[in-house]
């Protein structure tokens, strides 16, 4: 009995185990958070030895552009139509059928060239018997004046053949009127158009034969707002550039003012006149109006395409050598510059405020960049600004 008794009391009782479990599952968590702040705090001093010295960026390959300092003419730029100098449509005064027609298409005629005709066998049997009437009325007078001069016939005698004689004569010469006037010819130099008429086509007065336009001189006719009128007078240079011919500048004179303004744009219609020798420039083409003041100003000059525009501002990024203060190399480094734009001519623009002449700016591709940044600079595939520039048509 006694040895059994104390075998039952060597076993552990429920109160005995759940402290030793309890301690152990304190341990466990002890020991996984003493892991998880090791862990934690490794990290922590890896971030902080990096954010205390951090890696230098590669560099950003650039364009780059030179600010200049030039010469600008002030301008006043518009757009407007060509048109004739000397134009008119070439119409049948009187109806008619054709029987002739005398030009090409597209072909030149000379002041008084026959262009057309028309059918004028009845006016001119009509003017052979007007004629012969003429003739009798001619005749019918001088007798009666020798027999007023032998007092054989009253002067109303007289005064009625001479009335008849004049009336016949003014038949012959509207018949003779209407047949040349049943001939159409050109009233000037120029170039003719596509004809509106065929051979054998009765026509009515009035009716289109074809259009002729002297094209050696045209006109450009565009309009400014009246403020820029105290600033214009005759004579003043005008250049044209037309969409249709690219690559080319006509030169001219403004030439005429328009003595009203108009009351909805409140512009002034002006007319401007160019040499057109060679044909180039036709009646109806759109053209761009460049009027040059006669004064100079000098203007920062810099590509467009340098230009980062935003709500808040216009700004360039100018090209600065800087030493790395740690290893003391030279590096090109990004500048942020505000400018104020003035004029856009071509692929430039002027700057009236941020930019001095010499320095080097970023040329193209500034919507990347960013202030401070490390940069390196290629130009061989720079585009190469314009001021008159003639993009291919894509």
């Amino acid at each position: 009995m006694h040895n059994v008794a104390k075998s039952i009391s060597d076993v552990p009782t429920q109160s005995t185990v759940r402290p030793r479990r309890r301690r152990g599952l304190g341990v466990a968590i002890g020991l996984l958070v003493a892991i998880v702040v090791f862990v934690f705090g490794i990290k922590a001093l890896q971030i902080g030895k990096m954010m205390s010295s951090p890696k230098m960026m590669p560099a950003t390959t650039v364009t780059s552009a030179k600010v200049t300092e030039e010469d600008w003419a002030p301008m006043l730029s518009a757009v407007g139509s060509v048109s004739a100098a000397q134009g008119a449509v070439v119409s049948a005064e009187l109806a008619g059928t054709v029987s002739e027609i005398s030009f090409e298409n597209g072909g030149e005629a000379k002041k008084g060239d026959v262009l057309m005709k028309l059918d004028t066998s009845q006016e001119e049997a009509l003017l052979r018997s007007s004629e012969a009437e003429a003739q009798l009325a001619r005749t019918d007078l001088e007798r009666s004046r020798d027999l007023a001069m032998k007092k054989v016939v009253s002067s109303s005698e007289l005064d009625s053949a001479q009335s008849k004689f004049t009336r016949l004569n003014a038949v012959v010469d509207q018949m003779r009127s209407n047949i040349a006037k049943k001939t159409i010819v050109a009233p000037f130099d120029g170039q003719l158009g596509i004809r509106q008429v065929n051979v054998g086509q009765t026509i009515n007065a009035g009716q289109q034969v074809v259009a002729l336009t002297a094209l050696d001189r045209v006109y450009v006719d565009f309009a400014l707002p009246e403020q820029y009128v105290s600033k214009l007078t005759k004579d003043f240079e005008v250049r044209v550039r037309a969409d249709a011919i690219p690559g080319r500048e006509f030169k001219g004179k403004l030439t005429a003012f328009n003595s009203m303004v108009d009351a909805i744009t409140r512009n002034v219609p002006l007319q401007a006149t160019l040499e057109n020798p060679d044909h180039a420039l036709r009646p109806g083409m759109f053209a761009k109006v460049n009027v040059m003041l006669p004064e100079t100003k000098r203007a920062i000059v810099i590509p467009g395409s340098a230009v980062s525009y935003a709500p808040y501002g216009d700004s360039v990024f100018v090209i600065e050598k800087q030493k790395d203060p740690k290893s003391g190399k030279e590096l090109l480094m990004l500048r942020q510059q505000f400018v104020r734009i003035d004029e856009v001519r071509g692929d430039f623009v002027s700057v009236t405020k941020g930019l001095k002449a010499g320095e080097e700016i970023v040329g193209t591709g500034v919507f990347k960049l960013r202030n401070g940044m490390v940069v390196t600079i290629n130009n061989d595939l720079a585009p190469k600004p314009e001021l008159n520039p003639n993009p291919a048509d894509t």
